[in-house]
């Protein structure tokens, strides 16, 4: 499939109808809490020209952080009173986090929210990266900048479902590991979420 196929199959995966998602699609036996405050967030799932199609652009998180640390993300965060939204709000967080000019995105549109067990509701912004770009890493927040093609992230086989201990019960989660990078948790929901749409 050539980049323009790509970008075509992402913005027909778009307009595809699909409910939102949750860290408890998998571990529908654990309850969730009744007064439970959800804060609104926005990811960009960008992409670019890579050398064999579309790549997606991630990070991993600065061992340092107090939440998640060392774990692969998309670049993105809550929203601010600032923002007009969890677009802007992902904009913002990929310029302050990874370098990336808003200028050099197209916005295509945003997939539905996924609600994370730290109390998110989080919207991924789907987008193209129209300029060249060279990551320059937030040394507070951002240990690496890498990418992965888009033909390993949208692929269903490549993701599993495994399973470790959080707060005493047995939590179960979709993986898609690539190379050195183990993707899971809600990053990897979301992209199999993007994975069903355009399959």
């Amino acid at each position: 499939m050539t980049r323009h196929d790509q970008e075509r199959a992402l913005r027909r995966a778009l307009t595809r109808a699909a409910g939102a998602s949750s860290d408890f699609d998998l571990n529908r036996d654990v309850a969730l809490p009744p007064d439970r405050k959800l804060r609104a967030a926005g990811v960009l799932v960008a992409f670019q020209e890579g050398a064999e199609g579309l790549d997606l652009i991630l990070t991993k998180r600065s061992s340092r952080l107090k939440h998640h640390p060392g774990q692969i993300a998309f670049p993105g965060g809550k929203v601010d009173p600032g923002d007009a939204d969890e677009t802007a709000a992902a904009l913002r967080e990929a310029q302050e986090e990874v370098g990336l000019d808003p200028a050099a995105v197209e916005v295509l549109g945003t997939l539905p929210p996924h609600e994370t067990v730290t109390g998110f509701t989080v919207t991924p912004v789907l987008a193209m990266i129209r300029a060249p770009f060279t990551p320059v890493p937030e040394p507070g927040e951002v240990d690496e900048v890498f990418s992965v093609p888009l033909a390993h992230v949208t692929d269903p086989a490549r993701f599993s479902v495994q399973w470790r201990r959080w707060r005493g019960q047995r939590r179960l989660y979709y993986t898609v590991p690539f190379g050195p990078y183990y993707i899971w948790g809600a990053t990897a929901r979301m992209l199999r979420g993007l994975a069903e749409r355009m399959t």
